[in-house]
Protein backbone atom coordinates (compact mmCIF):
# COMPACT_ATOMS: atom_id res chain seq x y z
CA UNK A 1 0.00 0.00 0.00
CA UNK A 2 1.27 3.46 -0.87
CA UNK A 3 2.21 5.85 1.87
CA UNK A 4 -0.60 8.26 2.73
CA UNK A 5 0.64 11.47 4.30
CA UNK A 6 -2.76 12.65 5.52
CA UNK A 7 -3.37 13.39 9.19
CA UNK A 8 -6.83 13.10 10.72
CA UNK A 9 -8.22 14.26 14.08
CA UNK A 10 -11.15 12.17 15.35
CA UNK A 11 -13.21 13.32 18.32
CA UNK A 12 -15.25 10.85 20.33
CA UNK A 13 -12.62 8.28 19.40
CA UNK A 14 -12.87 6.14 22.53
CA UNK A 15 -15.85 4.08 21.32
CA UNK A 16 -18.41 3.47 18.61
CA UNK A 17 -18.16 5.32 15.31
CA UNK A 18 -15.09 7.27 16.39
CA UNK A 19 -13.16 4.16 17.35
CA UNK A 20 -14.14 2.34 14.15
CA UNK A 21 -13.24 5.39 12.05
CA UNK A 22 -9.82 5.64 13.65
CA UNK A 23 -9.06 2.03 12.75
CA UNK A 24 -10.48 2.38 9.25
CA UNK A 25 -8.47 5.51 8.42
CA UNK A 26 -5.33 4.10 10.02
CA UNK A 27 -5.71 1.01 7.83
CA UNK A 28 -5.46 3.38 4.85
CA UNK A 29 -2.12 4.68 6.21
CA UNK A 30 -3.66 7.91 7.49
CA UNK A 31 -2.07 9.16 10.72
CA UNK A 32 -4.79 9.57 13.35
CA UNK A 33 -5.00 11.83 16.38
CA UNK A 34 -7.45 10.29 18.84
CA UNK A 35 -9.46 12.64 21.03
CA UNK A 36 -11.89 11.80 23.84
CA UNK A 37 -12.20 12.13 27.60
CA UNK A 38 -11.46 8.50 28.54
CA UNK A 39 -7.69 8.18 28.47
CA UNK A 40 -7.65 4.46 29.27
CA UNK A 41 -9.60 3.70 26.11
CA UNK A 42 -7.50 6.04 24.01
CA UNK A 43 -4.33 4.25 25.14
CA UNK A 44 -5.77 0.86 24.20
CA UNK A 45 -6.94 2.11 20.80
CA UNK A 46 -3.55 3.69 20.09
CA UNK A 47 -1.85 0.38 20.86
CA UNK A 48 -4.28 -1.55 18.66
CA UNK A 49 -3.67 0.79 15.72
CA UNK A 50 0.10 0.54 16.17
CA UNK A 51 -0.17 -3.26 16.23
CA UNK A 52 -1.99 -2.96 12.87
CA UNK A 53 1.02 -1.07 11.53
CA UNK A 54 -0.66 2.35 11.71
CA UNK A 55 0.39 5.61 13.32
CA UNK A 56 -1.68 7.07 16.14
CA UNK A 57 -1.41 9.72 18.81
CA UNK A 58 -3.95 10.76 21.40
CA UNK A 59 -4.97 13.78 23.41
CA UNK A 60 -7.48 13.71 26.27
CA UNK A 61 -10.02 16.31 25.19
CA UNK A 62 -13.41 17.66 26.23
CA UNK A 63 -15.01 19.02 23.06
CA UNK A 64 -17.12 21.46 25.09
CA UNK A 65 -13.95 23.26 26.19
CA UNK A 66 -12.69 25.60 23.48
CA UNK A 67 -9.20 25.83 25.01
CA UNK A 68 -8.86 22.04 25.02
CA UNK A 69 -9.91 21.90 21.37
CA UNK A 70 -7.30 24.52 20.51
CA UNK A 71 -4.68 22.45 22.34
CA UNK A 72 -5.80 19.35 20.43
CA UNK A 73 -5.12 21.09 17.12
CA UNK A 74 -1.76 22.42 18.36
CA UNK A 75 -0.76 18.99 19.65
CA UNK A 76 -1.59 17.47 16.26
CA UNK A 77 0.62 20.00 14.49
CA UNK A 78 3.44 19.33 16.95
CA UNK A 79 3.21 15.55 16.44
CA UNK A 80 2.32 15.29 12.76
CA UNK A 81 3.08 18.71 11.21
CA UNK A 82 -0.33 19.17 9.57
CA UNK A 83 -4.10 18.62 9.84
CA UNK A 84 -5.83 17.28 6.75
CA UNK A 85 -9.05 15.89 8.16
CA UNK A 86 -11.23 16.64 11.17
CA UNK A 87 -13.96 14.14 12.04
CA UNK A 88 -16.29 15.94 14.46
CA UNK A 89 -17.82 12.75 15.84
CA UNK A 90 -18.34 13.35 19.57
CA UNK A 91 -22.04 13.47 20.35
CA UNK A 92 -24.81 12.75 22.87
CA UNK A 93 -28.34 11.44 22.28
CA UNK A 94 -30.39 11.55 25.51
CA UNK A 95 -33.76 11.52 23.74
CA UNK A 96 -36.76 12.57 25.81
CA UNK A 97 -40.22 14.03 25.50
CA UNK A 98 -40.15 17.78 26.03
CA UNK A 99 -42.71 17.69 28.85
CA UNK A 100 -40.23 15.62 30.88
CA UNK A 101 -38.26 18.90 31.13
CA UNK A 102 -34.81 17.28 31.10
CA UNK A 103 -33.13 20.65 30.87
CA UNK A 104 -29.67 19.47 31.93
CA UNK A 105 -29.71 16.94 29.09
CA UNK A 106 -30.78 19.65 26.63
CA UNK A 107 -27.83 21.77 27.73
CA UNK A 108 -25.43 18.84 27.34
CA UNK A 109 -26.63 18.14 23.81
CA UNK A 110 -26.26 21.78 22.78
CA UNK A 111 -22.79 21.92 24.33
CA UNK A 112 -21.47 18.70 22.77
CA UNK A 113 -23.43 18.37 19.52
CA UNK A 114 -23.35 22.01 18.42
CA UNK A 115 -20.67 23.89 20.35
CA UNK A 116 -18.29 20.94 20.17
CA UNK A 117 -18.59 20.92 16.38
CA UNK A 118 -18.03 24.67 16.19
CA UNK A 119 -15.04 24.52 18.53
CA UNK A 120 -13.52 21.77 16.38
CA UNK A 121 -13.98 23.77 13.20
CA UNK A 122 -12.55 26.87 14.87
CA UNK A 123 -9.50 24.98 16.10
CA UNK A 124 -8.46 23.43 12.78
CA UNK A 125 -9.56 26.02 10.24
CA UNK A 126 -6.56 28.39 10.61
CA UNK A 127 -4.16 25.52 9.87
CA UNK A 128 -6.22 24.30 6.92
CA UNK A 129 -6.45 27.81 5.49
CA UNK A 130 -2.69 28.26 5.85
CA UNK A 131 -1.92 24.98 4.05
CA UNK A 132 -4.76 25.68 1.56
CA UNK A 133 -6.29 22.25 1.95
CA UNK A 134 -8.41 20.29 4.38
CA UNK A 135 -11.54 18.25 4.95
CA UNK A 136 -14.04 18.79 7.76
CA UNK A 137 -16.44 15.91 8.38
CA UNK A 138 -19.32 16.50 10.77
CA UNK A 139 -21.53 13.72 12.09
CA UNK A 140 -25.20 14.63 11.95
CA UNK A 141 -28.01 12.03 11.89
CA UNK A 142 -31.16 10.99 10.09
CA UNK A 143 -32.70 12.92 13.00
CA UNK A 144 -31.21 15.97 11.30
CA UNK A 145 -33.57 15.29 8.40
CA UNK A 146 -36.74 14.27 10.24
CA UNK A 147 -38.07 14.97 13.73
CA UNK A 148 -39.78 12.24 15.75
CA UNK A 149 -41.60 12.43 19.09
CA UNK A 150 -38.84 12.47 21.69
CA UNK A 151 -36.15 13.70 19.29
CA UNK A 152 -37.03 17.40 19.27
CA UNK A 153 -33.91 18.73 20.98
CA UNK A 154 -31.56 16.10 19.57
CA UNK A 155 -32.93 16.73 16.08
CA UNK A 156 -32.48 20.45 16.65
CA UNK A 157 -28.78 19.92 17.32
CA UNK A 158 -28.36 17.69 14.27
CA UNK A 159 -30.23 20.10 11.97
CA UNK A 160 -27.79 22.71 13.29
CA UNK A 161 -24.81 20.53 12.36
CA UNK A 162 -26.12 20.26 8.81
CA UNK A 163 -26.71 24.02 8.58
CA UNK A 164 -23.26 24.84 9.97
CA UNK A 165 -21.57 22.43 7.58
CA UNK A 166 -23.41 23.72 4.54
CA UNK A 167 -22.60 27.30 5.51
CA UNK A 168 -18.95 26.36 5.92
CA UNK A 169 -18.98 24.71 2.49
CA UNK A 170 -20.22 27.89 0.88
CA UNK A 171 -17.73 30.09 2.73
CA UNK A 172 -14.74 27.82 2.06
CA UNK A 173 -15.08 28.14 -1.71
CA UNK A 174 -12.77 26.71 -4.35
CA UNK A 175 -9.96 29.16 -3.55
CA UNK A 176 -9.61 27.68 -0.04
CA UNK A 177 -9.65 24.04 -1.21
CA UNK A 178 -11.36 22.95 2.03
CA UNK A 179 -13.97 20.23 1.64
CA UNK A 180 -16.94 19.55 3.92
CA UNK A 181 -18.96 16.39 4.46
CA UNK A 182 -22.07 15.69 6.53
CA UNK A 183 -22.50 12.07 7.62
CA UNK A 184 -26.05 11.15 8.68
CA UNK A 185 -26.27 7.71 10.29
CA UNK A 186 -29.51 5.94 11.04
CA UNK A 187 -29.71 3.51 13.96
CA UNK A 188 -26.22 2.33 14.91
CA UNK A 189 -25.29 -0.13 17.65
CA UNK A 190 -23.23 2.24 19.82
CA UNK A 191 -23.20 3.64 23.37
CA UNK A 192 -25.45 6.57 22.34
CA UNK A 193 -28.63 4.97 23.64
CA UNK A 194 -27.02 4.52 27.05
CA UNK A 195 -27.47 8.27 27.66
CA UNK A 196 -31.28 8.00 27.44
CA UNK A 197 -32.97 8.37 30.82
CA UNK A 198 -36.58 8.78 29.64
CA UNK A 199 -38.17 5.38 30.35
CA UNK A 200 -40.85 5.84 27.69
CA UNK A 201 -38.20 6.41 25.03
CA UNK A 202 -36.15 3.45 26.24
CA UNK A 203 -39.18 1.16 26.00
CA UNK A 204 -39.74 2.22 22.40
CA UNK A 205 -36.09 1.45 21.60
CA UNK A 206 -36.23 -1.95 23.27
CA UNK A 207 -39.41 -2.86 21.38
CA UNK A 208 -37.87 -2.21 17.95
CA UNK A 209 -37.38 -5.16 15.65
CA UNK A 210 -34.59 -3.96 13.41
CA UNK A 211 -30.97 -4.87 12.85
CA UNK A 212 -28.97 -1.68 13.48
CA UNK A 213 -25.85 -0.66 11.61
CA UNK A 214 -22.41 -1.46 12.95
CA UNK A 215 -19.97 1.37 13.63
CA UNK A 216 -17.80 -0.04 10.84
CA UNK A 217 -20.55 0.73 8.32
CA UNK A 218 -20.32 4.44 9.14
CA UNK A 219 -16.53 4.35 9.30
CA UNK A 220 -16.41 3.08 5.72
CA UNK A 221 -18.71 5.89 4.59
CA UNK A 222 -16.35 8.41 6.19
CA UNK A 223 -13.37 6.71 4.57
CA UNK A 224 -15.10 6.89 1.17
CA UNK A 225 -15.47 10.67 1.49
CA UNK A 226 -11.88 11.12 2.66
CA UNK A 227 -10.42 9.03 -0.16
CA UNK A 228 -11.94 11.04 -3.00
CA UNK A 229 -9.59 13.20 -5.11
CA UNK A 230 -9.21 16.80 -3.97
CA UNK A 231 -11.55 18.11 -6.68
CA UNK A 232 -14.37 15.80 -5.46
CA UNK A 233 -16.36 17.02 -2.45
CA UNK A 234 -18.84 14.48 -1.08
CA UNK A 235 -21.18 16.86 0.70
CA UNK A 236 -23.59 14.52 2.47
CA UNK A 237 -24.04 10.79 3.04
CA UNK A 238 -27.09 9.17 4.66
CA UNK A 239 -26.64 5.58 5.84
CA UNK A 240 -29.63 3.73 7.32
CA UNK A 241 -30.38 0.14 8.25
CA UNK A 242 -32.41 -1.36 5.42
CA UNK A 243 -35.40 -1.82 7.74
CA UNK A 244 -35.37 1.74 9.11
CA UNK A 245 -38.28 3.74 7.71
CA UNK A 246 -37.37 7.24 8.88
Amino acid sequence: MLKNNKVAIITGASSGIGQATAKELASKNITVMLAARREDRLKVLKEEIEQMGGTAYYQVTDVTNVEEMERLAQHTIEKADRIDVLVNNAGLMPLSFINKRKIKEWDQMVDVNIKGVLYGISAVLPYMEKQRSGHIINISSVAGHKVMPGSSVYSGTKYAVRAITEGLRQEMNASHNIRTTIICPGAVATELTETITDEDILKAFNDREMKPLDSDNIAKAISYAVEQPDHVDVNEIIVRPTQQDM
